[in-house]
């Protein structure tokens, strides 16, 4: 198993996801928050001090880059629901997580503040229209453009990865 992409590279759709796709997808970004609690739980602490792979983040890091990383895609969502075609800032992710606040700021924050944010979240998401759906906003790190569909994937992805990293400490 390759422990960077234990679930392999995100698939970006082409074009419009079916409705079928994109509540599945939804519901992964619902279910989020609650799997990565049990699996904190299972992983339990000090295990959770470990990184998932030989250079990689802790448990610990992996659960507040999430918080992290969901608090920016949840406002990308708003920035391309209420401008036109934006420009997202991107941040060092790698730098974020070596900030002192991860090491002294217990996981139960981050897992409750995904909780909340998630639910936010989910609820815009189920009220876009098809039309919404197709916003864009503009990435300069990637340099590339994504619709909120594509966003949509690459977050639901987001998850599965890094759930995928916590259980592996799990070994």
């Amino acid at each position: 198993m390759d422990l960077s992409y234990p679930i392999g590279h995100a698939q970006l759709p082409e074009g419009a996801l079916s409705l079928t796709e994109r509540t599945a997808l939804i519901q992964q970004i619902a279910e989020l928050p609650a799997h990565l609690t049990a699996v904190a739980k299972a992983v339990g602490g000090v295990a959770l001090e470990r990184p998932y792979r030989p250079g990689g983040w802790s448990g610990r890091q992996v659960i507040h880059h999430l918080a992290d990383s969901h608090m920016n895609c949840y406002f990308r969502f708003r920035l391309a629901l209420t401008e036109e075609h934006p420009t997202v800032r991107p941040y060092d992710e790698k730098a974020w997580a070596e900030l002192p606040d991860v090491a002294a700021t217990p996981i139960t924050v981050s897992l409750t503040l995904l909780e909340a944010l998630h639910t936010r979240w989910v609820t815009l998401l189920h009220h876009l229209s098809e039309q919404q759906w197709q916003r864009t906003f503009y990435h300069p790190g990637t340099k590339r453009d994504f619709t909120l569909d594509q966003a949509l994937a690459q977050y639901a992805w987001h998850g599965q990865h890094h759930l995928a990293h916590l259980q592996a400490l799990q070994a």
